[in-house]
């Protein structure tokens, strides 16, 4: 048995030994096959496996559903075990499926979205004021940048609500939160101050007040001179020092420009009512308020005649301070403009800017007060800062202009006396009377009665223009000058 298991062994082993001699021996055949084989083995043996790889996930993604009907309920079991282990490798490839579903799904929602932009198109393309609507107004602190300071982001606010309304009141105030922004500012290593402070801290404070409200000219001339003092600042003064005397040019510029300069038009301005006269004036103004008081505190008797307006309704603060000291006060709506201005003898405008045209810009109305005082041979006469001069020119209120919020274009009574008109609207679309008895609860309603409206569009524009021959005087703190004298009175009120 022993010889067996040696002969059964030894034909066995016998290969193993006479292998190596027949791989010696054929140079040509063996030689070549092994030597190819030892060079590529090392790289292409990966590149195949991971080919192999490739194609079994390809196999896998194309018939998935032919290996689950061919194996047995073992083998799903077992493949559901594995694709709960593998399940980052499996993600890759199931997404797929999963990103057409709601594309699916999502096919009526994208035909919705046309059917509501032919409704808002239509509206801004017809309207000569559709530019204005583009800039949306920044309402909230939802999307603020992180490197607004809270005291503009609580400004911002303020004047989105007209909390601070008027170009002066913004101005300074403006003014006074950039004082704390400076104080607060920390130049970062590496920068000076001049460059860092104008570009990276000041930029995203001065957007932020742009978003809730565009600025008025008299903002835009403040920045401008803010700028051009941060630049001017020496590179080697101390971070401190420089804080300090920036604060200090901010304080000076209000005291000059807005104190000093409301008081020298104040005290020229009283000196043009005469005893018995009937001043007229168009919504409200900070100088004009004090002009008033300041000739009434003097002992001139007269009496003022205030017209108002949509949407503000500013007038109707100004008479009520006024008839509290003591003036006579008569209160008109604009619509009453015509009766007010046949018992007026002068007329005192305030001004959100003066263009170098000669032209005033002022709240919407203003034009027309002007054209009747014109009318009836009334003098009128601007009272205006200089820092609210501009050498921008203005031929019309439509290409620059603010939009007021579509809210404050109809009162909460207003909105009451349309509710019943509903039924009337070619774009009602229930006319069911449940929903005709559940309206009178919703005065909002109205807004979106107008918006869904496609031949019926609110506008409420804020300021308007007065040409320069419906004026007569401009009083500024340089003295009483012409409308055609204003772009000679900015030059030299920029150049100090």
């Amino acid at each position: 048995m022993s010889d067996d298991i040696v002969a059964e062994v030894a034909p066995a082993t016998e290969p193993t030994v006479t292998t190596s001699p027949t791989q010696d021996s054929p140079a040509t055949a063996n030689g070549d096959t092994a030597d190819a084989s030892k060079k590529i083995s090392p790289a292409e043996l990966k590149k195949q496996k991971q080919a192999e790889k490739q194609a079994k996930r390809a196999q896998a993604k194309s018939s998935t559903s032919t290996p689950s009907q061919q194996q047995g309920p073992f083998k799903d079991g077992s493949k559901q075990q594995k694709d709960s282990k593998q399940t980052p490798k499996d993600d890759k490839s199931r997404p797929l499926p999963l990103r057409r579903r709601p594309s699916q799904t999502n096919a009526p929602a994208m035909k919705e979205q046309p059917e509501k932009k032919p409704k808002k198109e239509p509206k801004q393309a017809g309207l000569f004021f559709g530019h204005l609507y583009s800039q949306p107004k920044q309402q909230s602190l939802v999307g603020a940048s992180k490197d607004v300071h809270p005291a503009v982001l609580a400004l911002g606010l303020q004047y989105s609500s007209y909390a601070i309304c008027g170009s002066t009141a913004r101005m300074v105030a403006m003014l006074l939160v950039f004082k704390t922004v400076i104080e607060a500012y920390q130049t970062p290593p590496g920068n000076s101050l001049a460059r860092h402070l104008t570009s990276h801290h000041l930029g995203p404070q001065i957007e932020f007040l742009k978003s809730c409200r565009p600025l008025s000219i008299s903002m835009g001339n403040a920045i401008r001179w803010l700028k051009d003092i941060i630049i001017k600042i020496d590179p080697s003064t101390p971070e401190n020092e420089a804080k300090r005397d920036l604060v200090e040019e901010i304080d000076i510029f209000i005291r000059e420009r807005v104190t000093a300069a409301d008081r020298l038009i104040r005290d020229l301005a009283a000196t043009k009512i005469q005893p018995g006269d009937v001043v007229l004036t168009y919504a409200a103004s900070s100088i004009v308020e004090e002009t008033f008081l300041h000739a009434h505190k003097s002992g001139i008797p007269f009496t003022v005649i205030v017209v108002d307006s949509k949407p503000l309704f500013e007038g109707k603060q100004l008479a009520r301070k006024l008839a509290n000291d003591g003036l006579t006060v008569r209160y008109y709506l604009i619509t009453g403009a015509s009766h007010a201005v046949k018992d007026a003898t002068k007329v005192f405008f305030g001004a959100h800017a003066m263009m170098s045209n000669g032209r005033l810009y002022s709240r919407v109305g203003t034009a027309l007060v002007s054209m009747l005082a014109n009318a009836h041979s009334l003098p009128v006469i601007v009272l205006c800062q200089s820092v609210k001069f501009t050498e921008k020119v203005a031929l019309d209120s439509i290409v620059g202009n603010e939009v007021a919020p579509a809210e404050e274009l109809l009162s909460e009574a207003e909105r009451r006396d349309l509710l019943p008109l509903k039924s009337r609207l070619a774009t009602a679309k229930n006319d069911d009377k449940s929903t005709l008895e559940d309206i009178p609860a919703d005065t909002t309603d109205v807004l979106k009665w107008i918006e869904d409206a496609k031949n019926l569009h609110y506008l409420q524009v804020l300021y308007d223009v007065t040409p320069a021959e419906y004026i007569n005087m401009v009083i500024t703190e340089y003295g009483s000058l012409p409308p055609s004298s204003v772009p000679v009175v900015h030059r030299l009120s920029t150049n100090i």
